[in-house]
């Protein structure tokens, strides 16, 4: 994969007390992990989530991961809200990670799910209410992996064995199954929720997670890589064609966009694939003709089209939809712009889709603002003055070193481990979420992905969403969204 495309995959009050041992990463207690016991911050709160008012507690905890020989490599921090007053072997566990690579959990915790959410980046930047959490239904963890947050990797050890494919699943695995045993949740229904990047890793957790006895996997941006000459372009057309309805570069004619979508799929895997697999031997009025249905469907010129020989990638659709006005569109979200002539920046923030997020109607102010600490990022001053958790760390939201530093162990799509996992447990069951503008995991090519990795289709539950590559940024979506997983892990 082009390092600009890894780089989209980056793609969010009691006392603190110390455990010794409760969230150690080996089973057995080892000589060098008694050298330093883990953290692990408890405190007491309530809040109103779905419309019922909910008392939990919030764990902040150090998982200390180990290695063969039982040597302490890394200290790996998850945050955990956990509802009082029920029952809690009938109450499931969602845990939670976003992409990246290098990139923590902070989207997902305090923009989507968390009980508390950060308002826009900014000097007046607070952590207020989040009436969407999902914590009603299901108890939370999130994992933000070595390198990202607050987890790091310990003196002396070299951070690359947890930056591979492998390295940072087997990690995150180790945290999963160690959280549920030091919580006395081993009988709970549990969850994997992943975004981005996190679907590939929430692939490879499946695949050596057995024990871990999923009952199911979240799926938001599912990253896939259709193989060949023709699926490639075939499955990012319907995207292209989402976009430039969006920005009113093809005939609406009453259409939602999911009629865009539905309409550009069906073209697409019929006669769009049929015309590029006849290839040389497709006779040039045939060809045209394609053409022409593609520029009607995707707002570029039918010449363009043919000079491109019916095959477009992401560049050629995002620096030519809006050319005549001077603007590319977004790849992270296609309904971002920006200027062609605007200043190169270093990826991914070179893409006006990052951090988009469309205009709502303003709704009511927020509630429950926390005090910020002075001199301190309102993130920060909540683990710190809310949360108790104690450190000498500096959360960090994204970590591009750790992107830089990455080994991917080859760009195959690992989606067929799901496939494998799901026949090999005949409960779990697969929820994927999508966005009709996100041109960097297009919608259709996740499908794809999906029905090519042997995902049984009736324990597969799709959701699509007016969004981008990250759907739970826009405001809109929050209630809904939350609604889907909700109902999904409380079947």
């Amino acid at each position: 994969m082009r390092a600009s495309l890894r780089a989209m995959l980056l793609g969010a009050c009691l006392t603190a007390i110390s455990v010794g041992g409760t969230a150690a990463a080996s089973a057995e207690p080892t000589a060098a992990s008694a050298a330093r016991a883990p953290v692990v911050a408890v405190t007491k709160h309530t809040g109103t989530f779905n419309g019922q008012k909910v008392a939990y507690k919030a764990i902040v905890a150090e998982t200390l991961l180990t290695d063969a020989a039982g040597a302490q490599t890394g200290s790996l921090v998850t945050t955990a809200y956990v509802r009082e007053g029920v029952a809690a072997a009938e109450r499931p566990v969602l845990f939670l990670f976003n992409g990246g690579p290098g990139a923590s959990t902070t989207p997902l915790h305090f923009g989507a799910f968390g009980p508390k959410k950060r308002t826009e980046d900014g000097p007046n930047q607070l952590m207020v209410d989040n009436p969407d959490s999902i914590l009603d239904a299901v108890d939370l963890v999130f994992i933000d992996p070595i390198g990202t947050g607050y987890s790091r990797p310990l003196p002396g050890v070299d951070g690359k064995r947890f930056w591979s494919r492998d390295g940072d699943a087997a990690s995150v695995k180790t945290v999963m199954a160690q959280w549920l045993k030091a919580n006395g949740r081993e009988a709970s229904p549990r969850y994997m929720l992943g975004q981005s990047y996190g679907t590939t890793r929430a692939a490879l957790v499946a695949d050596i997670g057995a024990d871990l006895k999923l009952d199911g996997v979240l799926l938001f941006a599912l990253v896939g890589y259709p193989p060949g000459r023709e699926m490639p372009f075939v499955t990012t057309l319907p995207t292209f064609a989402t976009t430039a309805w969006y920005h009113g570069k093809v005939d609406r004619a009453g259409r939602s966009v999911q009629q865009v979508h539905d309409e550009a799929v069906e073209f697409a895997r019929t006669a769009y694939v049929t015309a590029l697999i006849k290839g040389a031997s497709l006779p040039a009025a045939e060809k045209r003709a394609v053409a022409e249905k593609m520029s009607a469907m995707i707002g570029l010129p039918a010449e363009f089209i043919l000079a491109k020989d019916l095959r477009l990638s992401r560049e050629d659709f995002m620096f030519n939809l809006l050319k005549d006005q001077g603007l590319r569109t977004g790849q992270l979200d296609g309904r971002a712009t920006a200027r062609l002539d605007a200043p190169a920046k270093r990826p991914p923030y070179d893409d006006p889709g990052m951090n988009y997020a469309a205009p709502r109607e303003p709704g009511p102010a927020p509630t429950g603002a926390l005090k910020v600490a002075k001199g301190m990022s309102a993130l920060e001053s909540y683990y710190k003055d809310t949360l108790k958790f104690r450190t000498a760390e500096t959360y960090n939201s994204l970590n591009l070193d750790v992107n830089s530093a990455w080994d991917h162990q080859g760009m195959a799509d690992v989606n067929g481990l799901l496939g494998k996992a799901m026949q090999a447990s005949p409960k779990m069951r697969l929820f994927w979420a999508a966005g009709y503008y996100d041109v960097t995991t297009p919608p259709y090519g996740a499908r794809y992905a999906l029905d090519q990795a042997g995902v049984p289709g009736e324990r597969l539950t799709a959701a699509y969403f007016d969004g981008g590559h990250s759907v739970f940024t826009d405001p809109g979506n929050h209630a809904a969204l939350s609604a889907a997983v909700r109902k999904f892990v409380r079947p």
